[in-house]
């Protein structure tokens, strides 16, 4: 993935942003740590109290920025203009392929940022994390839900892009054929989901309604 351009006299997110993927690609090596900041700094020269400073959080603030780094690799990877002649379906296989696409030159890293997640008081910022992604993709591919589908949407599309990534990680299938794959499956079965709750509503709408129908017995009996 393409590092960031650093303008003159940066902001501390847009460091934050910049260095993102040189501390990814470090954290293969140092782990999610201050070594591996401070040598994103160096390449991208950044004076290390200025990289430290921009990830004082620690490990899970480096984490974040990674991530909002792929967001933006995915966004610019899924043109509005490519996306809207696709079906709901294509958009969301397309967009999380896209992510995976960014992740992938630093595998490592990602195993060792879901392990770093997984620890019991990271559980609600992952959750966090992993509800931000679904929202951005849900955005890129048109939704807006606003009743409780944009609550539903975004938690399944949560579950699936977790699910995915812990695929991910473990995938030495070429071009990740095998991750693909676990995606169109997963995919698949939430259409198969959505498709069945849509039908349930329309025949919950047509069923008769005793309140209704005790109304127009009270008005009729005036």
């Amino acid at each position: 993935m393409a590092q960031t351009a650093l303008p003159p006299d940066p902001t501390l997110d847009e460091v934050r942003l910049a260095l993102a993927p040189l501390v990814a690609r470090n954290a293969a090596f140092d782990g999610w740590s201050k070594a591996a900041v401070e040598m994103a700094g160096s390449q991208a020269g950044v004076a290390p109290a200025i990289a430290d400073l921009a990830f004082e959080g620690g490990a899970t603030s480096m984490i974040e920025a990674w991530f909002a780094s792929i967001d933006s690799a995915m966004l610019t990877a899924c043109p509005p203009e490519r996306l809207a002649a696709m079906k709901v379906r294509e958009k969301i296989a397309m967009l999380i392929e896209a992510r995976l696409d960014a992740l992938a030159p630093a595998k490592e890293s990602l195993h060792r940022a879901l392990s770093i997640l997984a620890m019991p008081q990271n559980v609600a910022r992952a959750a966090k994390l992993g509800w931000h992604a679904a929202d951005i993709m849900w955005r890129a591919a048109g939704d807006t839900a606003v009743d409780y589908n944009h609550y539903t949407k975004r938690t399944l599309l949560a579950g699936i892009y977790t699910a995915t990534l812990l695929a991910f990680v473990n995938d030495e299938s070429e071009d990740h054929a095998d991750t693909r794959a676990f995606l169109a499956r997963r995919i698949d079965g939430v259409m198969r989901f959505e498709k069945a709750k849509a039908g349930f509503t329309r025949r919950a709408e047509q069923r008769p309604s005793l309140a209704r129908f005790v109304g127009r017995l009270r008005y009729r009996m005036r």
